[in-house]
């Protein structure tokens, strides 16, 4: 049974950690002799010279970089005797702070209440219930904002000064935070690439991480540069601040950082999934985000060497995948098979989809490369202007269902002109199929597997996803 009464982490020696065999779980928190991996990426990255490496946090116990600032932030609030046997935690986070914090306090007996916002991923809010916190869920921002009044922040505050029996970390302001990655992810670093380290990339989010392992860094060798990298108004990646809210966060030093830039939204998603089919590696969003950025600012020079943060894998953003890649999650139904209909406009689909196969809608992809080659026939990809820009195949133009009666202009003035609609796997280019012979045009068809089809059958394509 563990000592609730000694710190939160126990030192291990480096044998034991080379054994990998452990007393508690948390006794794997990351340290210079028990590091998180360094990979150094191969395809995605546009360099010649510049060397880079993803630090992946998600083998940090509970799954992700949060783990080492939960840590810490027990360690120094018991070591303080600020948090006392028999208090409440408190803590307003945007997941993965929540989500190592909950399990840290069941194994020293705390209780645990998290504020944060109910537009954070639903499998993250599920998954830290389960782990056993009490959640109280706001109409709060993604990433919970310190200036108003009825968010999670103030909410957290609120309760811990007026309840005596509760008691609040405070991740957005609290010194523990950067201290944890001071003591932690600089030293790891450092070791890892034997000093030769000479950019050091974080997302921007509660900017303990960029703070405290750029401190450490540019302790070790002034001419690191520290580089931040935030989304854009409005985004929807869990953990990371835009600007307007960095603003607020009272950790967040931009005077220590060499430089800072931010990345639309669906760049960093279309990202995340080069990183998961080019290089294996099953990062989340703001792993992708701080990637783009690294690329776009790190200069191409021999020497140099670049440390990309990614904060936590893939597996916790499977609401924020359906949003932005929802060609992936179209039926895939066997041949011959309706897909499975879970309303009456699913079941209308199929019916439509079941409809055109039988009398000549569709076109497999073979057939339609023929028709490209020799009949100069046009493809049309329906999907959003961001699907489309992710990956598309080669030639295609884009137009958007929504907007092919409005750019009727674009299209084919004979009617007869061959046409090939396009989506992800081909489910829903049948409605632009359907949609274009309604409008007069006579040979259109719907082509079957769609772009991932089309990708896998090795034919060309165009977009950030493609090789």
């Amino acid at each position: 049974m563990v000592d609730r009464k000694k710190p939160v982490e126990r030192v291990m020696t480096t044998d034991a950690h080379e054994l990998r065999v452990y007393d508690s779980i948390l006794e794997l928190h990351s340290s210079a002799d028990n590091p998180t991996p360094l990979v150094r990426l191969n395809k995605v990255v546009p360099f010649q010279h510049t060397r880079v490496f993803a630090k992946l946090e998600w083998y940090n116990p509970f799954g992700a970089v949060k783990d080492r600032i939960a840590a810490n932030l027990l360690r120094d609030a018991e070591e303080k005797g600020l948090l006392k046997q028999g208090m409440t935690l408190i803590e307003p986070t945007s997941g993965n702070t929540g989500l190592g914090l909950a399990m840290m306090a069941n194994a020293r007996g705390y209780p645990l209440r998290t504020t944060l916002s109910n537009k954070i991923p639903l499998e993250k809010r599920a998954i830290l219930r389960f782990f056993g916190s009490e959640m109280v869920e706001l109409d709060d921002e993604l990433c919970p904002a310190p200036g108003a009044p009825e968010g999670a922040i103030a909410i957290a505050r609120s309760t811990a000064a007026n309840l005596k029996d509760f008691h609040i970390l405070d991740q957005y302001r609290n010194e523990a935070n950067p201290e944890s990655h001071y003591k932690t992810t600089g030293p790891e670093i450092w070791k890892q690439t034997e000093g030769k380290v000479t950019h050091f990339v974080a997302g921007l989010g509660t900017c303990g991480t960029i703070t405290g392992t750029g401190r450490f860094l540019r302790e070790k060798n002034a001419d690191i540069k520290v580089l931040g990298v935030h989304p854009q108004a409005g985004h929807d990646i869990p953990g990371v601040r835009s600007i307007e809210q960095l603003s607020q966060t009272e950790l967040f030093h931009p005077e220590e950082y060499d430089e800072m830039v931010m990345v639309a939204n669906e760049v960093a998603y279309a990202w995340c999934h080069r990183l998961v089919s080019e290089e294996s590696l099953i990062a989340g969003p703001s792993s992708a985000l701080a990637l783009v950025g690294a690329c776009e600012i790190v200069p191409d020079e021999p020497g140099n060497l670049a440390v990309v943060i990614f904060p936590d894998n893939i597996f916790k953003y499977a609401s924020s995948l359906i949003r932005h890649f929802p060609e992936f999650f179209e039926s895939t139904a066997g041949v011959g098979e309706a897909p499975a209909a879970s309303s009456p406009n699913d079941a209308l689909m199929a019916e439509m989809i079941e409809n055109a196969k039988r009398f000549g809608g569709t076109i497999e992809i073979d057939e339609a490369h023929e028709m490209m080659n020799e009949q100069g026939a046009l493809f049309i990809d329906i999907r959003s202007k961001e699907q489309f820009e992710s990956k598309h195949v080669k030639g295609a133009v884009n137009m958007p269902f929504k907007e092919i009666g409005r750019n009727r202009s674009s299209l084919p003035e004979d009617k007869d002109a061959p046409v090939i609609t396009v989506c992800g796997v081909g489910r829903l280019s049948v409605t632009g199929m359907l949609y274009l012979r309604s409008l007069g045009y006579k040979n259109v068809k719907s082509m079957n597997g769609g772009t991932s089809g089309w990708a896998a059958k090795g034919l060309p394509t165009d977009g950030v996803r493609s090789s």
